[in-house]
């Protein structure tokens, strides 16, 4: 019996996401397309993980036979793929080029391998909203296509199917460097979310931060209405937690932390958390999040 199913919350291995349902899985890529400068598009076979993943988990990708690097590293779900009978199928996932291993998944090519390890994490409240505000930074975008087709309706996720969380609209402020950074915009179009988005040098969208988008986004409608959910740079979600406080809207952060085992145990993805007496402790950003309501980050 896992310490999760023990009953001891109190105890500090507790964590209410334990990888108990984690499965690892030698899995085929199907697909590797650039969607921006530097950033991709992964899609593999996998009804497995296709069936049990929700919006807002995560999953360990390790390229067989390689140690370097030795471990794996953690990928948000983008979307699943599912058949003519809307089975789901295959995952997608998107990263941006940046080190070792994404460097290495850039070179794959159809048919060849990967070890994958998921589905991990708590994933997103599934509470409906009249107006769900998704905000994103950088390579942040990645968990919101899934999120936005479930509370749009066009999607169900996971095993058992996760209760309906609709809204009567989903909004995307996306930010971005540049324009070539701009990863998935068809995407989200095409499913029917309202993409918002800013660039720091103007040349796509609004010029400036996207936290100025939000707040007009904001201004539409009544804050009771409305919830914010929000990926990307940590000084970019501080600047959204303290946008949602002031307007006294609900908020909720996917943290991007770094991580080694992705289940709990090497401790390297701490993050401070305010706890119910006023004091703080740490908590382990693969088992306890990665999502977190944004005003328990000790920023």
């Amino acid at each position: 019996m896992s310490v999760a199913d023990s009953g001891a919350v109190e105890h500090p291995l507790a964590a209410a996401y334990y990888a108990d349902n984690a499965r690892q899985h030698r899995v085929v890529v199907t697909e590797n397309v650039p969607l921006a400068t530097d950033t991709y598009r992964l899609r593999f076979d996998c009804s497995e993980l296709a069936r049990s993943i929700v919006p807002g988990q995560f999953l360990m990708i390790r390229v067989p036979g390689s140690d370097d690097p030795l471990l794996g590293r953690p990928f948000a779900l983008y979307d699943t793929v599912i058949d003519d009978n809307g089975d789901p199928t295959g995952v997608d996932v998107v990263y941006l080029v940046v080190g070792k291993l994404t460097g290495a998944l850039a070179q794959l090519k159809s048919g060849e391998e990967l070890e994958i390890w998921g589905p991990l994490g708590n994933g997103f409240s599934a509470l409906p909203v009249e107006h769900l505000v998704m905000v994103a930074g950088g390579i942040g975008q990645t968990p919101f296509l899934a999120l936005g087709r479930q509370f749009l309706g066009s999607r169900k996720y996971g095993q058992p199917e996760q209760a309906a969380a609709t809204s009567q609209s989903v909004t995307l402020c996306y930010g971005v460097r540049r324009k070539d950074l701009l990863a998935g915009e068809s995407d989200f179009r095409a499913c029917g979310i309202d993409l918002r988005i800013s660039s720091d040098d103007g040349s796509v969208g609004y010029h400036g931060l996207v936290t100025d988008v939000l707040v007009q986004t904001l201004d539409e409608k009544p804050a009771d209405r409305c919830r914010i959910v929000c990926c990307g740079p940590e000084p970019m979600m501080e600047a959204v937690a303290k946008i949602a406080l002031d307007r006294n809207v609900p908020c909720e952060v996917s943290l991007e932390t770094p991580m080694a085992c992705g289940i709990g145990i090497c401790f390297s993805c701490v993050v401070k958390t305010k706890q119910s007496d006023g004091d703080w402790d740490y908590k382990r950003t693969c088992v306890d999040g990665p999502v977190f309501p944004a005003e328990k980050i000790v920023w």
